[in-house]
């Protein structure tokens, strides 16, 4: 029977984040995941090159029950914090747009550093470890695998939400809470495309690539980015951001010229083309294969600019102000980054991650009900959940 101070469950961002802090203040530390390599979504994440962090990072970029539950970790290890880390290793990295930090070569530079600083603070991990139970007796935690058993003082559960089970994503954190008798918090998929109706589908899937700038908007929260048109539905940055707010049965506003007001547009390009169509004026603006589908659609008629009245212009603008998507559903866990809902953060200490209810046992990252934006914000909340369980487990 091993004797550890602290077990880490989870070999991700947030786990290996908390793993290292411990390490340092002394604490005898095993890190074990059931996959073959540490940092799976690390290493796939910003297509390659892992998005770590947002420059404006703040508790306002995230979702939760208890909106106020993340702004204590947040503070205490912020995105300047961890650009300082990535600064001491002399990692390459720049801003794409909007705060987002990616790696100039590879992701693997982030993995490849945390592994240092484990190997450092002098943290064990052990991979293809596949938990059968997990129990508490006498102060100590009896940590199960096929191959050995292990005590420990501290559990510290970041095994991540149930997005992308190809990485080996399962429910395993979610059951250990409830085992303990913590609230789980209801589950879906987020930062999600959106999928067509069988009727969109039939016109839309035809112009699958094609991206336009947009303003995404559901349930009194709207997002600029651009849309992406596929096969199966939406995608692109604006909606993804949405799908975190979306709803089954809601609809998707989308302003398909949000930089442009379109009733001057439309009055100045019938002023000075009177004999031109309106298609090819929208054409200007919008995607050609766009215009095409939405004339399909009967958003507009197709005529000269000056066979339009001010009411018809002012039609046209507020179609396009506002047109209206129902999405079918998301593509799920299979595409999602991340997860919303998870551990009920009531049962939580802000301060400390540690179970209010539960001596010893701590959750961090996506398994939290704590959700971030699209850009770097959900790696923040990793690197910040686990440092602050670190400075406690």
């Amino acid at each position: 029977m091993q004797q550890w101070d602290v077990i880490v469950i989870g070999a991700g961002a947030a786990g290996l984040m908390c793993a290292i802090e411990a390490g340092k203040r002394g604490r005898s530390v095993l890190v074990l995941d059931n996959g073959k390599r540490v940092g799976r979504k690390i290493l796939m994440s910003g297509g390659g090159r892992c998005n770590f962090t947002n420059m404006y990072a703040a508790p306002e970029n995230f979702l939760s029950q208890n909106k106020h539950f993340c702004k204590s970790a947040l503070s205490r290890y912020t995105q300047w914090d961890f650009i300082a880390l990535v600064q001491k290793h002399a990692i390459a990295y720049h801003e794409k747009t909007l705060g987002q930090l990616f790696c100039d070569d590879s992701a693997k530079d982030i993995v490849d550093m945390l592994l240092s600083e484990a190997k450092a603070a002098n943290v064990q991990i052990a991979l293809q470890q596949n938990i059968s139970d997990v129990s508490f007796a006498d102060g100590q935690y009896t940590v199960i695998t096929p191959e050995l058993s292990r005590r420990c003082h501290s559990v510290v559960v970041a095994s991540g939400g149930l997005s992308l089970p190809n990485l080996g994503a399962t429910a395993f954190g979610f059951q250990l809470a409830e085992q303990f008798g913590l609230k789980v918090l209801p589950l879906r998929a987020a930062l999600v495309p959106l999928t067509w109706q069988p009727s969109d589908k039939a016109v839309f899937e035809e112009i699958s690539g094609v991206s336009l700038p947009v303003t995404a908007e559901a349930n009194g929260t709207m997002f600029p980015e651009d849309m992406l048109f596929t096969h199966r539905g939406l995608s692109g940055p604006a909606i993804l951001q949405i799908s975190s707010y979306w709803q089954p049965g809601d609809e998707v506003l989308v302003n398909m010229a949000p930089q442009t007001d379109l009733v001057e547009f439309l009055t100045a390009q019938q002023q000075a083309h009177p004999e031109q169509e309106v298609k090819t004026a929208l054409g200007k603006l919008l995607p050609k294969r766009l215009v095409e589908k939405l004339l399909e659609l009967n958003v507009f008629a197709n005529q000269p600019l000056k066979a339009l009245n001010p009411k018809s212009i002012k039609q046209i603008a507020d179609s396009l102000h506002g047109y209206i998507f129902k999405p079918n559903g998301t593509e799920g866990y299979r595409t999602a980054e991340v997860t919303i809902g998870g551990v009920d953060t009531d049962y939580l200490s802000s301060k400390t991650m540690e179970a209010k209810q539960q001596p010893g046992l701590y959750f961090i990252g996506e398994v939290v009900d704590v959700t971030g934006w699209l850009g770097g914000y959900n790696f923040q909340w990793a690197w910040a959940s686990g440092w602050v369980a670190g400075q406690y487990c």
